[in-house]
């Protein structure tokens, strides 16, 4: 319990000092995470809509229906639903041969059912998914073809989340809802809010993480502070490429938080201007998980659009996605293994790598 209330605090130490480094948009002082709307009745058309904001209006809408369920729509509406691989949503970009770097901003929703009003992914671009059922959290990590959502083969990617430089989100508008957590009571029809998620995408990688919202813990458990150190650290998993799986699982230690000699610390992500990182002084370690069923893609996926892109095997085990500011440019994760038992180990790897490639850090 006292590792328990000393973690709690260094955390909360971090998240002032993000608070305080932020610069609200005048012209949209209000941060996006107390932006809250009801599911669907109380959703505007846009959440982020003011011409005069720096960034300008979000590029797409909030509101989405079979009107715009085409794999042209701009809906900025993301779910993560039932406690199942077969219903979530990723971010990403709504043009062609793009990278996460140049369009934080105007990422859109791209999932995996039909029904929200948004893109839908192909049907041969998911090559393996690992759900993890948490008491505070959800987390789905996996491996993706990204070149048919619109990514770059190349693009090491970055993180998307609902805070940024100007605490507008990226994507600006960005909407994150879910009808998998208890206060929903299992009505798949009965969505809450998301206020704190986050989503790393990039190397043919990715992880989204979303908080119970009627949890005290979102802040800490899926924060965006470590935003250089991509899924390996934010989002621990044993994800294997050709393996659908969903497993009950603990929550992780809060990103950043370690034990050293018998002492809880804190690991501080020190600022770009210092150069990459090349080293971490802890090994995040995926959570012990229980009850695991096995999925084939098949089953699951139905409904989504052939895709026109030869088959791809991204290789992997342990999905380790970008390690990057909000939506930059930075080296994440491909991974060569399909063994779960040296998943860690690879995502350390694919990780290092990933900061030593990195790019350009954007806010």
């Amino acid at each position: 319990m006292q590792a328990r209330r000393v973690a709690r605090s260094a955390l909360l130490a971090v998240a002032a000092s993000v608070i305080v480094l932020a610069q609200p948009d005048p012209a949209d002082p209000t941060p996006l995470v107390d932006k809250h709307y009801n599911y669907p009745d109380g959703i505007p058309y846009q959440v982020d809509y003011d011409t005069a904001a720096i960034r300008g209006p979000q590029v797409g809408y909030n509101i989405c229906n079979s009107t715009t369920q085409n794999q042209q729509s701009m809906c900025q509406t993301s779910f993560v639903n039932h406690i199942d691989v077969s219903d979530f949503c990723l971010w990403a970009p709504p043009k062609p041969n793009s990278t996460i770097g140049q369009t934080e901003a105007e990422e859109v929703a791209w999932c995996t059912k039909p029904g929200h009003g948004t893109r839908l992914i192909p049907d041969s671009a998911l090559r393996g998914v690992q759900v993890l059922k948490t008491p505070d959290y959800i987390q789905i990590a996996g491996f993706i073809d990204q070149s048919q959502i619109n990514m770059t083969p190349d693009d090491y990617g970055g993180e998307l989340d609902p805070h940024g430089a100007d605490l507008r989100g990226n994507p600006l508008g960005g909407l994150m809802y879910s009808n998998a957590f208890p206060g929903s009571n299992g009505n798949n029809d009965s969505y809450q809010q998301i206020i704190d998620w986050t989503n790393f995408m990039g190397a043919n990688a990715f992880c989204i993480k979303v908080c119970d919202p009627a949890k005290n813990t979102g802040p800490a458990l899926c924060q965006n502070i470590y935003d250089r150190l991509g899924c390996a650290y934010n989002a621990p998993n044993r994800a294997k490429n050709g393996t659908f799986e969903v497993c009950d699982a603990d929550n992780m230690s809060p990103p950043g938080v370690y034990v050293s000699g018998g002492a809880t610390m804190t690991y501080f992500q020190p600022p770009e201007s210092l150069g990459p990182i090349t080293t971490v002084p802890y090994t995040p370690e995926a959570p012990s998980s229980s009850n695991c069923v096995t999925y084939t893609s098949a089953a699951l996926y139905t409904g989504l659009p052939k895709s026109s892109h030869p088959a791809v095997r991204p290789g992997g085990g342990g999905a380790s996605a970008p390690i990057t500011k909000s939506g930059s440019a930075s080296a994440p994760i491909a991974t060569t293994s399909d063994s779960a038992a040296t998943a860690t180990g690879i995502s350390m790897t694919a990780g290092f790598l990933g900061v030593l490639f990195a790019m350009a850090f954007l806010s």
